[in-house]
């Protein structure tokens, strides 16, 4: 199972930083997603994309997550040399990453 079977997500830039919201589909899918969603778990999905730190914020109000990732775009929009200069297709590769059982 992947993140995207129980949740939405959408990302963008903050300089080199990128933002990722994600909303979890119920609490079911909340809960499975708190125990995965660590920063470990994520910058080792990420590989070389997250030079930086990984935050993880948990929103249980709503059932979803803010998350920043530190230094991964390659000094930001106006710097980088990257394709995706905004970070919009972090939310598909965090919606691609694979659940533990």
């Amino acid at each position: 199972m992947q993140v995207k079977d129980i949740a939405y997500a959408r990302s963008g830039d903050k300089g080199d930083v990128v933002n990722v919201g994600l909303l979890a589909l119920d609490d079911a899918a909340y809960q499975r997603l708190v125990k995965a969603l660590t920063p470990e778990r994520i910058k080792r999905h990420f590989g070389d994309w997250v030079r930086g730190e990984v935050e993880v914020f948990p929103m249980p109000n709503i059932n979803g997550f803010n998350l920043l990732l530190h230094n991964a775009l390659g000094g930001g929009a106006t710097k980088t040399l990257r394709y995706d200069v905004t970070g919009k297709a972090f939310s598909t590769a965090l919606l691609r990453m694979e659940l533990p059982e």
